[in-house]
C-alpha cells in the first residue's frame, strides 16, 4: 500500500533560483547618520509615491521612535517594546535597540512573507532604520536583515547625508568614509543623497567628489592642520570610490529632487535586474551544456577581469593579451 507522505523528486532539468528574484518589487534600505533626516525622507517619499498613485510598502525598524509620522505596514514596536527591553535586561539606549533589531531577526522571515504576500499591492518596500546607524549597520542582526533582504529582493541602499553639516570638509570626508564602508560591506546598489537642499544646495559636495583640488582649496580654509592632511590623504583614497556613484540632491521638508531620485532609483533596479538575468542565463548554459571551459571563456568575454597579483604579473598578462593591429 502507498504511503500517504511521499517525498517529491526534483529533476535535473529543474531550475534552482539564483540570488533575487528581479521579477519581485524592489526594496529600499535607508540609511544615515543621526540627524541626518532619514525618518523624514521616508515620510517625503511614501508621500510622494502615494501621490503618484504607487503607494509603498513602509517597515519601521526603529525600535525607540516615540511617534512615526507615514502611514506603518510593519513597525517593530508591535514586536517588541523598547523601554521594556531596558528595563528588563538593564541596558542603556543603545544597547537596547540591538537587543530590540536581534529579537525581530527572529521573525524577520515571516516579515519576509508578508512582503511576498503584498508585492502585488506596492510599487516598492521602504525600510526605516535606527537613528544610531552604528547599532544596525555594524550588528549582526543588521546584517542578517540585509542578506534576507538581498537574498529574496532587488535591494538598493541609500546613504542619507546632511548637506548643512556637510559643508565642513572633514564631516563630508567622515560621511563618505561610512557610505563607502557600508557599499563594500553590504555590495549592493549604492545612492547617496544629500538631503535639506533647502538649507544649503549641496553643489559644492558633488564638485569636492569630483574635483581635489576644490577639497583641497576647502580643507585650507578650514585651518585644522592635523585633519587637514588626514582628510586630503583620504580623499586622494576614496577617488575611486567616487566613480560611478549615484548621488541626488533633495530636500526632505519641500519635497525638492525627489523626481530626480525617482529616476535614479528606477535605473538601479534595472541594473539589478539586468545583472539577475545575465546570472542567471549563464548558469543556465552552463546546466545545458555542462562544459565549464566554455562558460569560463563566456565569463571573461562578458565581465572585467579583476586583478589579484602585483605590477609584474599584471605587465605579464598584459603581453599575453592579443594586441589589434
Amino acid at each position: 500500500m502507498p504511503s500517504s507522505s511521499t517525498t517529491p523528486l526534483v529533476s535535473k532539468d529543474q531550475e534552482t533560483p539564483v540570488g533575487p528574484n528581479v521579477d519581485q518589487k524592489p526594496s529600499v534600505l535607508v540609511l544615515g547618520m543621526a540627524g541626518s533626516g532619514k525618518t523624514t525622507f521616508v515620510q517625503r517619499l511614501t508621500a510622494f509615491l502615494h501621490a503618484r498613485k504607487t503607494p509603498p510598502y513602509v517597515i519601521n525598524l526603529d525600535p525607540a521612535v516615540s511617534k512615526v509620522p507615514y502611514p506603518v505596514n510593519v513597525d517593530i514596536r508591535d514586536t517588541v517594546k523598547y523601554k521594556e527591553v531596558m528595563k528588563e535586561f538593564g541596558m542603556g539606549p543603545n544597547g537596547a535597540i540591538m537587543t530590540c533589531l536581534n529579537l525581530m531577526c527572529t521573525r524577520f522571515d515571516q516579515v519576509i512573507e508578508l512582503i511576498n504576500k503584498r508585492s502585488e499591492e506596492y510599487s516598492v518596500c521602504l525600510l526605516d532604520t535606527p537613528g544610531q546607524i552604528e547599532a544596525f549597520t555594524w550588528s549582526a542582526s543588521g546584517s542578517i536583515i540585509t542578506d534576507s533582504l538581498a537574498s529574496s529582493h532587488p535591494t538598493v541602499v541609500m546613504y542619507i547625508v546632511d548637506s548643512a553639516r556637510a559643508t565642513n570638509p572633514t564631516t563630508f570626508m567622515s560621511n563618505m568614509l561610512y557610505a563607502c564602508s557600508i557599499l563594500y560591506r553590504t555590495k549592493l546598489p549604492f545612492i547617496v543623497v544629500f538631503n535639506k537642499s533647502d538649507i544649503v544646495k549641496p553643489t559644492f559636495a558633488l564638485k569636492w567628489m569630483q574635483d581635489f583640488e576644490r577639497f583641497d582649496e576647502a580643507l585650507e580654509d578650514a585651518r585644522s592642520s592635523y585633519m587637514n592632511d588626514l582628510s586630503r590623504s583620504l580623499s586622494l583614497v576614496l577617488d575611486e570610490f567616487y566613480c560611478g556613484l549615484k548621488t541626488v540632491c533633495v530636500s526632505s521638508a519641500t519635497g525638492e529632487g525627489f523626481e530626480d531620485m525617482d529616476e535614479e532609483d528606477k535605473k538601479k533596479r534595472e541594473q539589478e535586474a539586468l545583472k539577475g538575468k545575465a546570472v542567471h542565463d549563464l548558469n543556465k548554459k552552463k546546466a545545458q551544456e555542462g562544459d565549464d571551459e566554455d562558460l569560463e571563456d563566456d565569463l571573461n568575454s562578458k565581465v572585467d577581469r579583476i586583478h589579484l597579483g602585483g605590477v609584474e604579473e599584471e605587465n605579464d598578462e598584459d603581453a599575453e593579451i592579443e594586441r589589434a593591429v
